[in-house]
């Protein structure tokens, strides 16, 4: 039986990898990676990246409305990428995912997608932590899980 945590990737250091393979409903016509799809596999990298920090998405959603009437949720708030090389069906990628800063009801997160040892993507995102709609600050439990040594 597998564990929902062994599909979740690692954490080494500050850093979560997740090994994402690539089907050919992730390319174009031409077999390679579609730009977007690499959206989808970063989401993947932020989502098991907290997951294994302890926190499911879904269950803090949840928690939060049960306890404050309006759920808590992160949302993307900006994202800046740089396409360095193409991927191709059936290649293995790892999807890197770090914490920059945690600030206020903010994260900044840094992703790369790789082909073994070369980076094929590189991105910096924002995250936003809401609830009811509006930003709040991201609780102190997560802030500390999510700040990197050295930047608390």
């Amino acid at each position: 039986m597998i564990d929902g945590h062994d599909l979740a990737g690692r954490i080494d250091g500050e850093t979560h990898h997740l090994a994402v393979r690539v089907y050919y409903e992730d390319t174009d016509f031409s077999g390679v990676v579609y730009h977007a799809s690499y959206l989808r596999f970063m989401e993947r990298g932020r989502t098991d990246f907290l997951r294994l920090l302890g926190v499911a998405q879904g269950d803090l959603f949840v928690q939060a409305k049960e306890e404050a009437g309006a759920g808590f949720f992160f949302v993307v708030r900006s994202m800046g990428i740089d396409f360095l090389r193409p991927a191709r069906i059936d290649d293995v990628l790892t999807v890197e995912t770090r914490t920059e800063a945690v600030k206020g009801a903010t994260l900044n997160l840094a992703q790369r997608v790789l082909r073994g040892t070369e980076v094929l993507v590189e991105a910096k995102v924002r995250v936003a932590f809401l609830a009811g709609g509006k930003p709040v600050r991201i609780p102190d439990g997560l802030r500390r899980a999510m700040t990197p040594k050295g930047l608390d």
